[in-house]
């Protein structure tokens, strides 16, 4: 048991109420590091107790994730680091979905920017010919990223609070209607496909458990596109047949399904484990750009004061804080997890 120094405090043992008082602030002015080392303590037991339990069937895919996304520091509360989830479909357009069939699934071993050839490619070639002249910046595949405060805000703009801080960040109006999140088919296929060397995007949780993001329930007016049609409902799958409750629902399906319950160590390794950095991440394609990685600046060390503000404004919105911890055998980047079997 810890021993308190209690010389500095003032004592009165003429009785045992102060005491009993000088036990209690005792108590109370344990240091950071002390409650730092139980928390440390309690997390090791939690990750192996939660993996086994996952790894043996006895916990969701769902229920697993958000553990790993909390242990992550990612949060509901803080729209910089929303808690993340994989794409798990790639068959958005066929009238009926077959969850037995693998060909319906997204590629989980590989990133979103790798899920085609030529798009893999693309990212692939802009590593290899990367040159900085001032020698300071490593190569890198993406300089976007999976999940940041513009994606969430993407996905939740017709539910508040998030109307109204996507509104704050576009001056108080929307942006421009072909940009917004209107059609889930389209949205798979930029992040996957079509969206050039800027969207690599991943999920969020709500798009397993929650309709309401996917329906204009407050009419919010976002406009027209250029092909002059309205945003209102986000565009559904062919198999949802046009009901919000029944695209979460195949979903959530999908996401406990057996083909992702045998891949999703695969995109844990991605984002939470040891395909962050180094070989592991160039041979994956899983690259980001550099200050995107805890300790690649020294901040206080930059004198123009530009650069300062801009290399934060950077970090503000991408970094993952990754700070690498060794815990019972289980290697930890800040609180992600790195070896998903402990």
């Amino acid at each position: 048991k810890q021993q308190y120094d209690l010389a500095s405090m003032k004592t009165d043992s003429s009785t045992q109420t102060s005491d009993t008082l000088h036990h209690i602030q005792a108590a109370q002015q344990r240091t950071a590091f002390q409650l730092m080392a139980e928390t440390l303590g309690r997390v090791a037991d939690n990750v192996s107790v939660v993996t086994r339990r996952w790894v043996n069937g006895q916990m969701s895919n769902f229920a697993y994730l958000m553990f790993l996304n909390t242990l992550a520091g990612r949060s509901y509360n803080d729209i910089t680091q929303y808690p993340v989830f994989p794409w798990i479909l790639r068959d958005y357009e066929s009238e009926t979905l077959n969850l037995s069939n693998p060909a319906v699934y997204r590629d989980l071993s590989k990133p979103m920017g790798a899920q085609t050839e030529s798009r893999a490619s693309e990212f692939k070639k802009r590593f290899e010919t990367w040159d900085d002249p001032t020698g300071k910046i490593p190569p890198w595949h993406y300089g976007s990223h999976y999940s940041c405060a513009a994606i969430v805000l993407y996905f939740l703009i017709r539910l508040e609070p998030f109307t109204k801080i996507a509104l704050e960040l576009q001056d108080g109006k929307f942006d421009h209607a072909d940009r917004l999140f209107s059609s889930i088919p389209y949205s798979w296929q930029s992040a996957s496909d079509s969206g050039g060397m800027q969207d690599v995007k991943e999920l969020i949780p709500e798009f397993f458990y929650s309709s309401h993001f996917l329906m204009n329930i407050n009419r919010f007016n976002f406009h027209k596109t250029e092909k002059k049609i309205a945003i209102d409902d986000v565009l559904l799958p062919c198999w949802a047949c046009g009901d919000p409750e029944r695209f979460i629902r195949l979903h959530r399906e999908a996401l406990e399904s057996p083909y992702v319950s045998q891949n999703l160590h695969h995109w844990i390794d991605l984002i939470f484990g040891y395909k962050q950095r180094g070989d592991a991440a160039v041979e994956s394609l899983n690259v980001f750009y550099y200050l995107t990685y805890e300790g690649a600046e020294d901040l206080e060390a930059i004198e123009d004061q530009t650069e300062k503000e801009s290399k934060i404004a950077h970090i503000n919105n991408f970094w993952p804080s990754l700070c690498l911890i060794v815990l019972l055998g289980c290697v930890l980047y800040g609180y992600c997890l790195i070896s998903y079997c402990c």
